[in-house]
């Protein structure tokens, strides 16, 4: 492992973007937090301040739910007409292409992760995400009916409508592309958006809000509200005037939003924590699986909810998928993502840091074998080496707790049975992957395996026509496809008399 100190220059667009603290978007107008307050918004690299931004509290809250249900009722967006909410989503989508140096720069600095990731993927795909759903505008359908009841004959037929005001918290692992996730979907429903960034990672958020009031969103149709969980996050998730809460993050934070949004019955829709297995059979092409194992767990640091951090490997070939995975571990280059050299980046925060490295601990003091990695990187920044630990044990604190980080806990197994319980046994199901040359052995544990998201020769793949979601304590509901659209709707049934 190693890291550079060059970095190129940052550019102007960026650096003016930078330049001056940055307000809330609120009823169509850029303004400061109702108390006057801001945070300040660091470089997890360099543990530099990099701006400041308005710190949103219950009162911005309300004047944002307030702009929105306005706009709602109003009629605002819906008098757009479904072809011009489309157009004006496809132009969206146009605008972060056009921006997408500055927008890969700003995620870069503020999430960490390496430039190439942000611009050839993460961004990237939030303007896929975008063109996706401008093209679901217009294919919004209900169904008919013909039936009878009694002696009367009914012409009966459903209608799809928008569910009203969605309130929209997303995490900081991927912030603009989580925000395209919901709010592209919840857009192209004809639902109004009050969007609530992470505290640590508002930077692309906020930029977006000027995209898309350029690309001709009305005002007070998306809301921009920064701030923290405790504040803005509860504050949105306890409104009376908010219909729907989409939430991406932890599944205690979950948990918290569950009670919260009881007071008027929102319909929720929550993407929680993961600790997705990988399973690699003795008769895999274990080279790729060795690359797609390592994949799964140091993409953006481990910082994925799906990330693959649990492997289990047949016994024959256990010792050596285990070094496998662990020599590319020790090959990545670590850094500040602004660096072309940069392979991985850093973790999000200090207590991010510290959580992992602490579960790292646990793991070792309950007998896990470090295999490599399990320490802090340089002095300056906070970054964790990647890790595998290897001989590890379901009953441990590591193996049990999502640990979202560059952390890999192994374990061999003898017969395909023996995977599936040490797999299906957590209290998550977000994801899974099975690496085998046996495609009916595949299909196989695709079927017994209890994950949202499944992967056969692979990990972590999904596509915006097909839902993404998870099982048990991973959440409720679905993103993406046909079931993504209709988390931001209501069916209801009509009866006309004949």
């Amino acid at each position: 492992m190693s890291s550079e100190t060059a970095l190129p220059v940052l550019s102007r667009q960026a650096a003016e973007f930078l330049a001056h603290p940055r307000p809330m978007l609120i009823g169509g107008s850029w303004i400061p937090a109702a108390t006057g307050e801001t945070m300040e918004v660091f470089n997890p690299a360099t543990e530099d301040v990099l701006c400041r931004v308005a710190a949103g509290d219950r009162d911005d809250v309300n004047r944002a739910v307030k702009e929105a249900r306005n706009a709602f009722d109003g009629g605002v967006w819906e008098s757009v007409g479904a072809e011009g909410r489309g157009r004006i989503l496809w132009r969206i989508a146009d605008l972060i292409e056009s921006n997408i140096d500055e927008l890969s720069e700003l995620e870069c600095l503020n999430n960490g992760m390496p430039f190439r990731d942000a611009k050839f993927f993460f961004i990237a795909q939030a303007a896929r995400c975008f063109r996706y759903f401008a093209g679901c505008t217009d294919k919004i359908q209900g169904r008919s009916s013909q039936i009878t009841a009694g002696r009367a004959s009914y012409h009966a037929y459903t209608m799809l409508e928008p569910v009203g005001v969605a309130a929209l918290i997303v995490p900081w692992n991927a912030p603009l592309m989580s925000a395209a996730w919901k709010l592209a979907p919840a857009l192209a429903a004809g639902c109004t958006c009050v969007l609530k960034p992470s505290k640590e990672t508002p930077l692309t958020a906020l930029r977006l809000g000027e995209l898309i009031l350029e690309a001709g969103v009305p005002g007070g149709v998306v809301n921009i509200v920064p701030g923290s969980g405790e504040t803005v996050g509860m504050a949105l998730a306890e409104h009376h005037e908010v219909d729907k809460v989409s939430f991406t993050g932890s599944t205690e934070t979950g948990r918290k939003i569950l009670h919260a949004a009881a007071g008027n019955m929102k319909k929720l829709s929550l993407e929680l924590g993961g600790k997705s297995p990988t399973i690699v059979f003795d008769d895999a092409d274990l080279e790729q699986a060795i690359e797609g194992v390592a994949q799964a767990i140091f993409a953006n640091s481990g910082q994925i909810c799906i990330a693959g951090s649990r492997l289990y490997v047949q016994k024959k070939s256990y010792e050596r998928v285990v070094a496998g995975v662990a020599a590319r571990a020790e090959k990545l280059r670590l850094g500040d993502g602004m660096n072309p050299e940069t392979e991985m980046g850093p973790l999000i925060s200090a207590q991010q840091q510290t959580h992992v490295l602490d579960l790292v601990e646990s793991g070792l003091s309950e007998g896990a074998e470090l295999v490599t990695g399990g320490k802090r990187f340089g002095d300056r920044g906070y970054f964790v080496t990647p890790t595998v630990l290897g001989r590890t044990r379901s009953t441990m604190r590591a193996v049990r707790e999502e640990i979202f980080g560059p952390v890999l806990c192994a374990a061999p197994f003898d017969e395909p049975e023996d995977a599936v319980r040490a797999a299906n046994a957590s209290r998550y199901g977000l994801a899974a992957s099975v690496w085998t040359r046996e495609i009916s052995r595949g299909h196989t544990m695709a079927r017994k395996l209890r994950a949202g998201v499944l992967g056969i020769n692979s990990h972590g793949v999904f596509d915006y026509s097909l839902p993404n979601g998870g099982y048990k304590e991973s959440g409720w509901g679905r993103e993406h496809g046909q079931e993504g659209l209709l988390e931001y709707m209501e069916a209801k049934s009509v009866f006309a008399r004949l």
